[in-house]
């Protein structure tokens, strides 16, 4: 049983809890996290989700992602996260993440992270992930196109890949 804090629309703590699965009352609101790796070559890490696994089955996916539970902050998740998963290592204290995107139920941070990841070494979550591979942005989108992806917007997948070297929303130059 996962137990998820409550938030207010203005990401404040209520105090309050719930049970995944659970119905949200009138202005509850909880977080979820994604983790997006790439390596230097401008591939992102995907993942492949089980067949059994229960929502967009058999389907590819960001690194990784979930719900943070009751008493995680943003960074302890996804780090639980991109360990429980993929069994990789990976400290976000003091990241903020690259954005924050509201939805009906909660908000979905995204860090966006650049390591160069052995995909032989991870150690996957049976439950949850059946596989995982380095992809590009033209891949992702075909992959989308023929359903075997996620079906993200395609404009997030392309703000995910042009974001990924630099915090805002603004081009920077490397050097600067």
């Amino acid at each position: 049983m996962e137990i998820w804090d409550i938030y207010d629309k203005d990401r404040n703590l209520t105090g309050k809890t719930m049970i995944r699965g659970g119905s949200f009352d009138k202005g509850a609101y909880h977080l979820v996290v994604h983790v997006c790796i790439f390596n230097q070559k401008g591939q992102m890490l995907i993942q492949q989700r089980q067949p059994f696994k229960e929502g967009w089955s058999n389907m590819w996916d960001l690194t990784v992602g979930g719900s943070a539970v009751a008493g995680d902050s943003s960074q302890q998740a996804a780090e639980r996260e991109v360990l429980e998963e993929i069994g990789y290592e990976i400290n976000l204290q003091g990241v903020r993440p690259s954005l924050t995107i509201n939805f009906d139920n909660g908000f979905d941070d995204y860090y966006l992270v650049e390591e160069d990841v052995d995909t032989s070494k991870l150690v996957l979550q049976p439950e949850e992930v059946q596989g995982v591979k380095w992809a590009t942005k033209d891949e992702i989108m075909a992959m989308i196109d023929e359903e075997a992806f996620i079906p993200y917007h395609k404009s997030l997948i392309e703000l995910l890949f042009d974001s990924r070297k630099y915090m805002g929303n603004l081009k920077q130059d490397q050097d600067s």
